[in-house]
C-alpha cells in the first residue's frame, strides 16, 4: 500500500522526527510502516524517502536507486531503511548536487553536499549499523536525514537563480550536471 505524499506547506514537513525505541521499531505496526514507505517511494520514483514526507513524525527514512527513472544518472544503490540515523562528515569538500524532492514538485536547484560522508543508526531489524557513502549517492542520504531535522532542500540553496522547473532542468542543466555526476562517480565510486 502506498501512502499520501505530503507536500511542501505541510507543517510537518517543518517538524523534527522523533527518535524511535528498539521495542517500538519491532512492533507491528512500525514494520507495516516500513513497507508502506518502500512501496510509496517506489511508486512514486524517488531515491529516498522520509517519514516527514507522509504526514509522520518517526525517525526513519529509505533510500534506493535502481533503474529510476526520475534519477537515470544515479548509480545504483540496493534497499537501506535507517532507523535514528546521524550523519558525519568526513571531507571539507563539497559538490553541487541539482536536487529535486518529491514534497516539492516540479523544482530542482542547487544544493552542496558533502562528497564523503558516516552514516550510523539503526536497521529495520532494530541492528546497530555503520557505513561510509560517497560521491552522489551522498548527497541522497544528506536530503534524506534533512527532511528528519524539518529541512527542505530550498532552505539549503545558496544561489536562488539555481531553481529550476523539472523541464528547464532537462532542457538546460540536465546535460551538464550528468557530466558532472560522471566525474564524482569516476573520483568515489557511487
Amino acid at each position: 500500500m502506498t501512502l499520501e505524499i505530503i507536500e511542501i506547506g505541510h507543517p510537518v514537513l517543518r517538524e523534527v522526527a522523533t527518535d524511535m525505541s528498539l521495542n517500538q521499531l519491532a512492533s507491528p505496526e512500525v514494520q507495516e510502516f516500513i513497507d508502506e514507505l518502500i512501496d510509496t517511494k517506489r511508486s512514486a520514483n524517488g531515491a529516498g524517502i522520509a517519514a516527514n514526507q507522509v504526514a509522520n513524525t518517526w525517525r526513519i527514512f529509505v533510500v534506493e536507486i535502481a533503474n529510476n527513472p526520475r534519477y537515470p544518472y544515479k548509480p545504483e544503490y540496493p534497499l537501506t531503511v535507517m532507523v535514528n540515523p546521524t550523519i558525519t562528515f568526513k571531507s571539507d569538500k563539497r559538490f553541487d548536487n541539482y536536487e529535486g524532492c518529491l514534497s516539492i514538485p516540479n523544482i530542482r536547484g542547487v544544493v552542496p553536499r558533502c562528497p564523503e560522508i558516516l552514516v550510523e543508526g539503526f536497521g529495520r531489524g532494530g541492528n546497530k549499523t555503520k557505513f561510509e557513502v560517497k560521491g552522489i549517492t551522498a548527497g541522497t542520504f544528506q536530503h534524506e536525514l534533512d527532511h528528519l531535522d524539518g529541512i527542505l532542500f530550498p532552505d539549503r540553496v545558496e544561489d536562488p537563480k539555481t531553481f529550476c522547473t523539472w523541464n528547464e532542468f532537462t532542457a538546460r542543466y540536465e546535460d551538464d550536471f550528468k557530466q558532472n555526476v560522471k566525474q564524482i562517480v569516476a573520483e568515489y565510486g557511487s
